[in-house]
């Protein structure tokens, strides 16, 4: 399989239903004649969102009635416990997820379509109601559709206490029709109320966490896997037996596939204190040149913005897990046709963006793709300072060899700092303390570095002035440009604040791939190519954050004029923009565009 030209590269067994022909009509007839304590489902009348298809079945559990389209299999979680519930198929499933369903689900399963999950609102059900999830009023099955603060885009949580149900729905291309069932729900004879109060633990959705959790996935060698689906404790604990000691868990994006009964910051705190090491994934956004039904878009601006946003999502799901800042977030970036120029620009310029972001919130970068597609992508990018590199690699390569050699499509000397992650095999059952899993095999060489401070590098960027530094110099503009030098891949040392040897020959190599003269001083234009360095969005007055930022700091490099780095494009800076601009004989418009930026970041 080249996973370099697969846009699917990382879904494989279908098997997330009833595999068989069989098995599926008997979770269909059990969905249809369960008595209403469990599940049922008959012919109904027709409701659809306008260009969404009919809802044409009625399904009905613990006297919670909705409507749903007559294509979507009805399963009935205690007739199938091993059934994996996934969000990549319309299906409606009805009951809790299973450890033991779960742990079926393919290892590489990544998109989402309309589905449905309906749980009984008892201890397992409450403990899942956080502040992102809408709640039916008394004696109504349905919620406000206002999306509370907090909820994830594609996934809608819902609590019935009406019925004693929770409601988890997700949506691919066709959110209306997703709404539309939601909203054909109502209350059976049958139905029986329950006392949202009695939820136990803090409201959060997850119990609490008397121990704080390490950063993750810390100082590691050796082997990992990752799962669709968190395993439960216990089988974890079976899985003592195995060699593996880390584990990858999806813990956000719109892209999520599988179910996630168990991921719980209690979870985490009870894995990372039995030992083993956690890479929190991430899987959102993919290439645009994709088939997946959640794309980053092809507009570079569009793609920045996206970028920024998946990481807060990320760095909020991390937090809510206990994970700290100086942790590594992976973004799951599916293989993609790496010969198409536009689809490798909006994925280098979201993956900045989302570098950026996690930076400005303490946490470190990691990117997993395919080795022939997105590695390959950011190895090219790697030394040119337009991008900001991630902290960490993870990258799929399926040779079975135990190592993290990413040659030819990743040279040796890049994220050379224990900074890679390899996954050598996927899509396979493996077995341990006689417990099985469907998984990818990992191998690890990752260690914190000197980047585990919040911010990163733990280095201030911004000052009133950026004087020239050279060797024997100390203070804190040299660990500003230590920093800088670090997110472009030139520098691996400590950021110290010590001008040394091998600061001089990090400042030697950016200056020779910027095509400045290579002196090993950091000069007036090395600082504003080192400042500018990363995406080019456009900005004009009324623009904010941390490009604004970004530029700021540059102008400051390259005019020593007086300017205040505070995010925000006011009058200021559109007078220092339209300076720069006719002095290096732009078009002086006040909009930083391709053509600035171009010139801030060549050191002009």
């Amino acid at each position: 399989m080249n996973l370099s030209m697969i846009s699917h590269a990382r879904r494989r067994r279908a098997t997330g239903v009833p595999t068989t022909l069989a098995a599926l009509t008997a979770a269909v007839l059990t969905a249809l004649s369960a008595p209403a304590q469990a599940a049922s489902a008959q012919a109904a009348g027709a409701d659809a969102a306008p260009g969404g298809p009919a809802l044409s079945r009625d399904v009905s559990f613990h006297g919670y009635q909705l409507r749903v389209p007559a294509g979507w299999p009805v399963v009935d979680l205690a007739e199938h416990p091993d059934t994996c519930v996934r969000f990549d198929r319309h299906t409606v499933y009805l009951g809790h997820p299973t450890d033991a369903g779960q742990a079926t689900c393919p290892a590489g399963l990544v998109g989402r379509t309309e589905a449905l999950l309906v749980e009984p609102l008892d201890a397992r059900g409450r403990a899942a109601v956080d502040a992102s999830t809408r709640i039916a009023p008394a004696g109504s099955a349905t919620a406000p559709a206002t999306a509370p603060r907090g909820e994830r885009a594609g996934l809608v949580r819902q609590a019935v206490p009406a019925a004693g149900v929770l409601v988890t729905a997700t949506a691919g291309s066709d959110a209306a029709t997703v709404q539309s069932v939601l909203d054909s729900a109502r209350l059976g004879a049958d139905a029986k109320s329950v006392r949202l109060e009695a939820a136990s633990g803090d409201g959060s959705g997850t119990a609490a966490v008397t121990e704080s959790v390490s950063v993750q996935p810390g100082t590691y060698t050796g082997l990992g896997f990752d799962p669709c689906a968190a395993p439960s404790t216990s089988q974890m604990s079976a899985w003592a037996a195995s060699p593996f000691r880390a584990i990858g868990v999806y813990i956000s994006g719109i892209s999520a596939a599988c179910a996630q009964p168990n991921l719980t910051s209690s979870w985490v705190g009870t894995q990372v204190a039995n030992g083993w090491h956690i890479l929190p994934i991430h899987v959102g956004l993919q290439a645009p040149c994709t088939g997946f039904g959640h794309r980053v878009s092809y507009t570079l601006s569009t793609a920045a913005s996206q970028g920024r946003t998946e990481a807060q999502e990320a760095v909020a799901a991390a937090g809510g897990l206990g994970l700290p800042a100086g942790s590594v977030l992976y973004n799951d970036m599916e293989g993609y046709d790496q010969t198409n120029a536009a689809c490798s620009d909006a994925v280098m310029t979201f993956l900045s963006a989302w570098t950026d972001e996690l930076h400005a919130n303490g946490y470190l970068s990691g990117v997993y793709s395919s080795a022939a597609s997105g590695m390959a992508d950011l190895a090219a990018e790697y030394t040119r300072g337009v991008y900001t590199n991630p902290d960490h690699i993870w990258f799929a390569r399926w040779n079975g060899a135990n190592d993290t050699d990413a040659k030819p499509y990743v040279p040796d000397a890049y994220w050379a700092d224990h900074q890679r992650v390899h996954q050598l095999s996927g899509d396979t059952d493996e077995t341990w303390g006689g417990v099985t899993i469907n998984i990818d095999r990992d191998y690890l060489d990752v260690d914190p570095g000197p980047y585990t401070t919040p911010g990163v590098c733990g280095a201030t960027l911004d000052f009133a002035l950026y004087t020239a530094i050279s060797s024997g110099s100390s203070g804190s503009l040299v660990s500003a440009a230590q920093c800088l030098l670090l997110r472009q891949g030139h520098y691996t040392g400590a950021v110290d604040g010590s001008y040394g040897a091998a600061t001089a020959a990090a400042v030697q190599s950016f200056q020779s791939a910027k095509a400045l003269p290579v002196t090993g001083a950091v000069d007036a234009h090395t600082w504003t190519a080192l400042l500018a360095a990363g995406t080019t969005p456009t900005l004009q007055q009324g623009s904010s954050g941390e490009d604004v930022k970004r530029l700021q700091r540059a102008l400051i490099a390259a005019r020593g004029q007086t300017l205040t780095i505070d995010g925000d494009f006011g009058p200021a800076t559109l007078t220092a923009v339209k300076a720069y601009q006719s002095a290096q004989g732009l078009g002086s418009d006040g909009v930083v565009g391709p053509l600035t930026w171009a010139a801030l970041q060549a050191g002009k």
